[in-house]
């Protein structure tokens, strides 16, 4: 390619830091290997030029020797299924196989890292390369598990008696043959057909036996060792993501994509390759999933969907902080990708030639089919090789998976070399001349976010100059119609003076003055005041040195108008957007903002979006979670606050909400700690043995904005076995580990604040207590040393995490324990002196207000009045115990002549109404005080409460 070969070979001619490093390297290599003369002689012309560019090469020459470079030297690839297969041949364990993989990676990468680097590869080339070794370890590795466990469980075998293989489908761009330096493998398992193996010590269901197989198959490609690892492996791509089983028949596999498939999977499945699979199975993939992929007819509706995918990257890369990202940013390798992608997906089932894998062929086939210009595709082709050819050299560094340019001068000087440049600068230019003519093709066919037409400027924008005096600003101010002049003159005044110490660049200073002058026309159709002026400014100095965030309100009429509209409805909003920014991404498009999601897809939502984020970067996970919980509330609070959900779905969808992060939550610590110690046996992630109870807010389905999360942790019998893994602990010790872990996940703070606060003080025996404890213990403590108030809140329990056997006998230990007989009498007692010691505490009697929770006849009063009933008389009517939420426990309570019909809907009724004013309260930031009158509740709560409690009751007034 054109300026993409190095000049020349000789490390004397390089820049000083750089013959500095192949020194360094060199003189490293000579001491460990000491190579005869005439080889040392040979390697010096070239190998220390290589040195100085990829410290990877240098470590892999380092550590392995003569082995590493002679292969190097040779240029040309063996066979790598023939060199593999003969290499494990007589392997008998895990370890020796993983540190053969690593070793023949490591030295194969090396060498096609010089040829690269050395510019006798071209991109094509090098990616055909790479994906052809990463294949052959894949399959190899299949081969070889196959082989050792088959004494053991034997071989699955077909209906013709023929061994039926663990099919691996390569997805992204090792499917497309397109692998880069240093990338993880999208992988997906499936098997032909349900049944079991025959012919070893133990029989296994396929499913079981493929599962089996998969796990250690991504144990040996991706488990760090002292030799690091071949591949990281990702399996989110696979049917049901992250919580769908390891390994699906083909038949499940068709049924999934005919019912449940997505658009963005549609886009993956364009590149999908089958490994391990005879041409039969190959075929049969092939007919399976072509009809999901590819409509017959043609697919318009392929764009729009393409633009939210494109749209959600752009807002992840805003999340991020993704800056000079040749892949991410504007112009780079994805939007190629798109491009290509988008007419495959239009127009692939009408036209066959399109239905290819690779990108350029793609790409030349849009040319044939005078889809794109001649041109065009010359411009693309060009930039994607560029790109990818930068990629390379990116990653070739260390063996990173990178995509960002360098910031460090070395490194810098390190790709412009490779490259073929003197320096770096030029090199940025030529990228981002690439980059803006992708972006430009990419506009063309799928358009931008939004095409807005330039407006007049506002009369108001002067105001954000230093062109007026105070007294000719407050006068420009009153004609525009605000009445508290000085209050708004001030907040300007003090924005301008704060956003100047930001130092927002050019671009900022121009997106501000163009931002600033419609903030302020939205407050004033607002009918704001200067507190609103004031809340809005808040959030515009928190962005002042972002100018992703200030082009977004700049180009998008709508996410402005929903900014002020929002920081109106409720201060609570407003300052979840201060705080964390990337919720402005969700104004973007209003229509999507109110469109709340059914409450049963927020796990796959979820789940969805943390699949964009590297499985191994925890810390990007755990941001991501973050991030994804604050713009689902900030969705559910601008419904609610706009009336367009009603109270008890407020609550739901928090809740929901709240259960879908804590099956991410625990898959995350589950994830680690099986990485470092493996698991339990028998112990997967469909059935980890570990759950999570609710109680409290959660529990009853009543959560709401801020709350916390009352949980108690427990599992199944814990056999004393140890992990399967590469450092085994106790499986006592790993279960107490993961609910560590699973708190430390919620309470971390990171830069979008910590998930959720969790109280445990409801575990058996409070803070002194057990982490997590056996389910049998959490019996037995229930039984024989739980205090009333504990059985109290044990009503509102209910498992939110674990496997079905564990919620079921969850689900009986909870029946049983309610439905004991009790002495009313001393029912009653009881829970007369714990409301009276709660009060006590808590209660903010103030003159003029009410407190809405602690007051007598109040929300509290109503929660007790509901426990005594299940308490009291689930004996008797076990349908009582049915449910967890407060107002469904009093209907079934009425159905069964506990309390009266009126009484029940005066209970309900009030209760609600409580809850509104709470939920209104907290986005208000008002905390749980108010002026508004709820004697009459009160009276109706109190007058019951004394009925059902009698003498007990702890009224002041009554």
């Amino acid at each position: 390619m054109q300026h993409l070969t190095p000049r020349s070979h000789d490390w004397q001619t390089l820049p000083q830091p750089l013959r500095d490093q192949a020194e360094q390297h060199w003189a490293a290599y000579l001491e460990v290997q000491q190579p005869d003369v005439e080889r040392e002689r040979t390697l010096g012309r070239w190998l220390p030029w290589v040195f100085a560019l990829s410290d990877f090469v240098a470590r892999v020459a380092i550590r392995y020797g003569e082995e590493a470079v002679a292969e190097v030297y040779r240029r040309q690839p063996g066979n790598h299924q023939t060199s593999l297969a003969e290499l494990l041949s007589d392997v008998n364990d895990d370890a020796q196989a993983m540190a053969i993989i690593r070793r023949y990676r490591h030295i194969e990468l090396s060498r096609l890292a010089c040829q690269d680097l050395l510019g006798e590869l071209s991109v094509p080339d090098f990616l055909e390369a790479n994906s052809a070794l990463a294949d052959a370890l894949i399959e190899q590795a299949c081969q070889w598990l196959q082989r050792h466990y088959q004494p053991r469980w034997g071989l699955a075998y077909d209906d013709h008696g023929e061994v039926m293989p663990l099919v691996v489908i390569a997805m992204g761009k090792l499917g497309g043959c397109e692998l880069n330096f240093s990338s993880d493998i999208d992988l997906i398992f499936c098997f032909e057909a349900e049944g079991e193996t025959r012919g070893g010590r133990q029989s296994l269901e396929h499913s079981l036996y493929f599962t089996r197989m998969g796990q250690n198959l991504i144990k040996l490609l991706g488990q760090q060792t002292v030799d690091g690892q071949a591949f990281r492996v990702d399996m989110r791509l696979r049917p049901f993501g992250q919580s769908g089983p390891m390994a699906v028949s083909f038949s499940a596999l068709e049924d999934y994509y005919q019912e449940q498939g997505r658009n963005w999977e549609r886009y993956a499945m364009v590149k999908a390759r089958y490994l391990n699979a005879t041409e039969r199975l190959q075929e049969v993939l092939f007919q399976l999933l072509r009809p999901f992929v590819f409509r017959r007819y043609i697919d318009y509706s392929a764009i729009e969907a393409l633009r939210k995918m494109k749209l959600l990257i752009n807002q992840e890369a805003r999340r991020r902080g993704v800056s000079a990202n040749i892949k991410l940013g504007p112009g780079g390798i994805r939007e190629v990708e798109f491009i290509a992608q988008t007419f495959q997906l239009i127009r692939g089932g009408r036209d066959i030639d399109l239905q290819t894998r690779s990108l350029l062929k793609a790409l030349h086939v849009c040319e044939k089919l005078n889809l794109l210009n001649e041109d065009s595709v010359a411009e693309l082709h060009y930039a994607y090789l560029l790109l990818r050819k930068v990629e390379h050299v990116l990653q070739q560094l260390r063996d990173e998976q990178t995509q960002t340019l360098p910031a460090d001068d070395t490194d810098r000087m390190r790709v412009a070399v490779a490259c073929g440049f003197d320096s770096f600068e030029p090199l940025l230019e030529v990228i981002k001349q690439q980059m803006q003519c992708v972006h430009g093709h990419f506009l063309n066919v799928v358009g931008g976010e939004d095409d807005l037409e330039d407006e007049d400027d506002s009369e108001l924008a002067i105001l954000w100059q230093d062109l007026l005096d105070d007294a000719t600003a407050q006068d420009v101010l009153a004609d525009a119609g605000v009445s508290d002049v000085e209050g708004w003159w001030k907040e300007i005044s003090d924005c301008r003076r704060d956003v100047r110490k930001k130092s927002p660049g050019v671009r900022g200073r121009e997106l501000l003055a163009t931002v600033v002058p419609r903030l302020i026309e939205r407050v004033l159709e607002c009918d704001g005041n200067s507190e609103l002026l004031k809340r809005v400014f808040t959030i515009l100095q928190t962005i002042a040195s972002r100018t992703a965030y200030l082009d977004l309100l700049a180009s998008n009429k709508g996410a402005l108008k929903q900014l002020v509209i929002l920081c109106k409805a409720s201060p609570w909003i407003a300052h979840q957007i201060q705080r964390y920014p990337h919720l402005l991404d969700e104004l973007i498009d209003p229509q999507q903002l109110y469109d709340l999601p059914v409450l049963t897809s927020y796990r796959a939502q979820v789940q969805e979006f943390l699949t964009r984020i590297p499985q191994d970067d925890m810390e990007a996970q755990m941001e991501a979670l973050r991030q994804v919980k604050q713009s689902f509330q900030l969705k559910v609070a601008a419904a609610d606050v706009n009336d367009a959900v009603p109270l008890m779905k407020v609550s739901d969808h928090l809740t929901y909400l709240a259960e879908a992060v804590i099956e991410q939550v625990v898959w995350m610590a589950w994830q680690q700690l099986t990485d470092r110690h493996g698991a339990p046996p028998g112990r997967d992630t469909h059935n980890t043995g570990f759950a999570v109870i609710a109680y409290g807010k959660l529990g009853g389905i009543e959560l709401g904005y801020g709350s916390d999360l009352d949980l108690v942790f427990v599992c199944d019998e814990i056999p004393e076995v140890q992990t399967q893994g590469a450092k085994p602990i106790d499986a006592q010790q790993f279960y107490l580990r993961l609910a560590q872990r699973v708190l430390h996940l919620f309470t971390t703070r990171t830069l979008s604040g910590v998930l959720y606060e969790v109280d445990m003080r409801l575990r058996p025996s409070g803070n002194s207590g057990l982490m997590v404890v056996q389910l049998s213990t959490y019996a037995s403590y229930l039984q024989d040393d739980a205090w009333t108030w504990e059985l109290q809140a044990l009503v509102r329990a209910r498992m939110v995490f674990g496997h079905d056997g564990l919620a079921r006998r969850f689900a009986s230990i909870r029946a049983e324990r309610l439905q004991q007989p009790r002495e009313l009498d001393v029912l009653r007692s009881d829970i007369c002196a714990m409301r009276e010691k709660m009060r006590g505490h808590l209660w903010q009697s103030r003159p003029g207000y009410s407190d809405i929770k602690q007051m007598p006849g109040g929300m509290t009063d109503i929660e007790f009045i509901t426990q005594y009933l299940v308490l009291g008389y689930a004996q008797q009517y076990p349908r009582l115990c049915e449910f967890t939420d407060n107002v469904r426990i009093l209907e079934v309570a009425a159905e069964h002549d506990l309390i009266s019909d009126d009484d029940a809907a005066a209970l309900i009724s009030s209760y609600k109404v409580f809850r509104a004013k709470v939920h209104r309260l907290a986005l208000a930031e008002q905390g749980g005080l108010t002026e508004h009158d709820f004697s009459q509740h009160t009276a109706m709560v109190s007058a019951i409460w004394q009925r059902l409690l009698g003498a007990g009751s702890v009224n002041p007034d009554g």
